[in-house]
């Protein structure tokens, strides 16, 4: 058998590719026929019980767990595109995903009451003055679930709730809030971070026995705090109530991690500041409201939708990013309870609501997954 010098063969392979351009073509043009057709009648884009058909066949005309896989990927992909591509063709026959949402010039920030959780010098208080201002009608509340409740049922027009930390990562918790209460980011706040360790104004840094502070605060402290071993640190519902806590017992044995504000705020000494390791930390607070609106500049968009545990399903979703030539800033996923291997992913991508790419990439997403929903655009 004559063996086929490489040049030849490339031949071969480019008469190859063109006839699967020309087919990927005529492939398309049905493509624009099927869409057409589901304009007219009203049918949905995306088909699952079809393409999984589809996927079947076509990997049954070949033999080899190799090729059948290398099949699947293929039509799967082009599968894909076509979605995408009937998206666009409804799209410039008007057809839009229905908006929930209305722009705005500017949010109303004056004579608005906001809730936020914590005490008074907590860094939650500290997102609300920096966003708001310093003589915004404020209150505190315990939880997070409050605040977002008070939002909702009218007690106030804003909730501001930390989302992300740079150091500690995901507030998941307060992803499940969005969930459970219909509450939107109208707009984002970031606060650095700094963490100090306060005592009593007759306490000493050699006295130290007991740290109180949050979690993720004494998290962020702790290549200070494990520095000294003696300590025995303890867990409370904010930094703010920590340092609350220090001033209300007055004993020079405990200190507080908190910000130098809080300390400022009840009276407490610095006894070391800057005491977290990573000097650039920083936390991502949520501005909510009832209100579905965006401002007419916004440039961020947080939604979140439901995914079977099955191989391919993200790809498929993401795909309507690619596609849509849309960037993706953020993803995150959280467990649904009650439904084992389902997962709730929350994503954060460029763009504004009013953006033709943007409204394509929605409405596929909301035909190919489950429980779709904007939560804001900011």
């Amino acid at each position: 058998m004559k063996t086929l010098d490489l040049q030849e063969i490339r031949k071969q392979l480019d008469g190859i590719d063109r006839d699967i351009v020309n087919l990927f073509e005529k492939r398309m043009n049905l493509c624009r026929d099927v869409a057409e057709y589901k304009i007219s009648t009203g049918k949905p884009v995306y088909d699952g019980e079809r393409e999984q058909q589809k996927i079947e066949a076509v990997t049954g005309m070949v033999e080899g767990e190799f090729l059948k896989q290398s099949v699947k990927e293929l039509f799967t992909q082009m599968m894909t595109i076509s979605r995408m591509y009937q998206y666009r063709q409804l799209s410039e026959s008007g057809i839009q995903t229905e908006q929930t949402f209305h722009s705005v010039k500017n949010h109303n920030t004056k004579g608005v009451k906001i809730v936020y959780q914590g005490v008074e010098g907590a860094y939650s208080h500290e997102a609300t003055l920096r966003y708001f201002g310093k003589d915004s009608n404020a209150y505190h509340v315990s939880s997070w679930d409050d605040a977002m409740k008070d939002v909702e049922e009218g007690r106030a027009d804003y909730a501001v709730l930390p989302i992300e930390n740079s150091s500690a990562g995901a507030v998941t918790d307060n992803y499940d809030l969005l969930m459970k209460y219909h509450n939107y980011i109208v707009a984002e706040v970031f606060l650095p971070v700094s963490h100090a360790l306060l005592g009593i104004q007759k306490g000493q840094i050699e006295e130290i026995e007991t740290v109180f502070s949050h979690p993720q605060a004494l998290m962020q402290c702790s290549e200070f705090l494990n520095a000294n071993r003696q300590w025995k640190q303890i867990s409370v519902e904010n930094t703010a109530v920590a340092a609350k806590k220090i001033l209300e017992d007055g004993d020079p044995t405990q200190a507080a991690v908190a910000s130098e504000v809080a300390g400022q705020l009840y009276g407490l000494k610095v006894l070391k500041s800057s005491i977290n390791h990573n000097k650039n930390n920083t936390t991502r607070f949520m501005i909510l409201s009832k209100e579905a609106c965006y401002r007419e500049d916004a440039g961020k968009i947080s939604l979140s939708f439901e995914l079977p545990h099955k191989s391919g399903s993200l790809y498929n979703i993401l795909s309507n990013f690619i596609y849509n030539g849309v960037n993706m800033f953020m993803i995150e996923s959280r467990p649904i309870p009650g439904r084992n291997w389902e997962y709730r992913f929350f994503v954060d991508i460029e763009g504004n609501l009013s953006q033709g790419s943007i409204q394509n990439a929605l409405k596929g997403i909301s035909e190919e997954s489950r429980n779709m929903r904007v939560l804001g655009n900011y």
